[in-house]
């Protein structure tokens, strides 16, 4: 065999190299390979892990919402007849007064701590109001406040000839025998309840302290025929 004859055959062997066993250099590296997809298994966990985070996400809102934020409280007793009643359902706003001190007229939640429970009442007077109430009549700073949340309790007990805040005797105003003080003082509220004649309040256990303020009660949610916004004022 000549030299073209030899010649002839190595270029023969070269072309009959398939093209799929040949290698194409790219910037002196082999060429990426198509990326195969992730295993089943894979995909699952990664799916369980966004639930879990995502479950976890919520769980946190929550507890914001319910520490920070919201609360629910159940009314327990008649002492706010026949505004709220035993068995109702409120959502209290924790972070209101977060921003500002409470107003006359607000209905809300606080602690009473020689009592290890919660009560609900409505602010009477705030710091530095002069307050007289006597008989169905309350004053501030010396001029009669109206109070249309309880005009229909008012309304019924003149019907049977009676004074709504009738029982108890001299107890049930104030100034009286317990707080002889009628200037509510720096951090604290006056806070009465609107069943004037069975209510345990400002009249009985004093000033309310800003510390002990829960919130403010803003809205019924149950029974849910007595849905609606709490009326302030």
């Amino acid at each position: 065999m000549d030299q073209q004859e030899r010649n002839d055959e190595q270029l023969m062997r070269q072309d009959d190299v398939k093209p799929e066993e040949q290698h194409t250099v790219v910037d002196g590296a082999d060429a990426p390979e198509t990326p195969s997809k992730p295993p089943a298994k894979g995909r699952a966990q990664k799916e369980v892990f966004e639930w879990v985070k995502a479950l976890a996400i919520a769980a946190i809102l929550v507890l914001v919402i319910r520490y920070f934020l919201f609360a629910p409280f159940i009314v327990d007793g008649p002492s706010m007849e026949p505004n709220f009643y035993t068995g109702e359902r409120l959502i209290v706003n924790k972070a209101v007064y977060e921003l500002r001190h409470p107003k006359r007229g607000e209905v809300i939640v606080f602690h009473v701590p020689d009592e290890g429970r919660d009560f609900i009442k409505r602010v009477i007077g705030v710091p530095g109001d002069k307050i007289k109430y006597e008989d169905d009549n309350l004053y501030v700073n010396g001029k009669l406040v109206d109070e249309p949340y309880l005009k229909q309790s008012i309304a019924a007990a003149k019907a049977n000839g009676e004074i709504f805040n009738n029982e108890g005797g001299p107890e049930r105003n104030f100034p009286n025998s317990n707080f002889d003080t009628d200037v509510v003082p720096e951090g604290h509220v006056l806070a009465f309840g609107d069943n004037r004649r069975n209510s345990k309040d400002s009249r009985i256990i004093g000033y309310v302290d800003d510390k002990e303020i829960v919130g403010r009660a803003d809205i019924i949610f149950w029974p849910m025929n007595k849905m609606a916004f709490v009326k302030h004022g």
